[in-house]
């Protein structure tokens, strides 16, 4: 996580030179409730990765942004989007060949899931702030500077290698800076409530990527729950959000 951060925040700082002079109130609150966002969101993902796989984590993690479409919903049956994608998560966790019910990683996969849902509102706010990924790059050196001291308790730097430097640069790049940018950069010309309908396609996505890279199979019933909070989440949005889910106007 740190390194994904640390990498990130160079990169970005690097790259944007955003200034901090005569930032607002406003402006540093936005960074930093990203930066938190980034941290937890991120802390227990991969919390959750080490007790359940890739594609029941991401799942779970996907029902955030989902709960935040009902909490916005302008009409009554986003709820029932809600209750059929906690079917699917029910799923996840029946016996058999699903059989991946783990309560500490949902529940890690879970809080993932309500930081996912933080980070929409913060990067949207973020957006607002800021002018190119100045508010990006400023969360995620903060969040590099929060999570040093414990990775420099957690890691043991007599075993690193150059090797691995390398592949924590990459992480970096292609996990945090290229997908953050592009999603911040996306939330200035399409709503929350579009940039949430995109973000339910991650668990088949997930799911698939476990199953090709990893290995992971997670069983009928697992790709059921997949597809069910994948179809719920894209429901719920179009339902409570209607008309809003059109490209806005220049």
């Amino acid at each position: 996580m740190f390194a994904r951060l640390f990498v990130a925040g160079v990169v970005l700082c690097v790259g944007v030179r955003p200034s901090i002079r005569g930032l607002s109130r406003s402006a540093w609150g936005s960074a930093a409730a990203l930066a938190a966002a980034l941290v937890v969101m991120n802390f227990c993902f991969y919390t959750a990765l080490t007790r359940i796989p890739l594609g029941v984590a991401v799942t779970i993690e996907a029902l955030g942004p989902l709960i935040l479409s009902v909490i916005t919903a302008t009409r009554k049956t986003a709820w029932l989007w809600a209750l059929l994608a906690f079917a699917g998560v029910s799923a996840l966790g029946l016996p058999g060949d699903a059989g991946h019910f783990d309560p500490i990683g949902f529940a890690f996969a879970a809080a993932a899931g309500a930081a996912w849902a933080g980070y929409i509102l913060a990067s949207a706010r973020t957006a607002a702030e800021f002018q190119r990924v100045d508010g990006l790059a400023l969360a995620t050196a903060m969040g590099a500077v929060v999570t040093a001291p414990f990775a420099v308790i957690a890691v043991d730097t007599s075993a690193l290698r150059w090797q691995i430097v390398a592949l924590g640069v990459a992480v970096g790049l292609l996990s945090s800076v290229i997908p953050y940018s592009l999603e911040l950069i996306s939330l200035r010309h399409l709503s929350a409530a579009t940039f949430a309908v995109l973000t339910c396609l991650s668990p088949v996505t997930a799911a698939l990527a476990g199953l090709v890279v990893l290995g992971q199979q997670i069983g009928v019933l697992g790709y059921l729950g997949v597809v069910l909070v994948t179809v719920a989440s894209i429901g719920a949005v179009k339902s409570a959000h209607g008309r809003s889910l059109g490209m806005p106007a220049n």
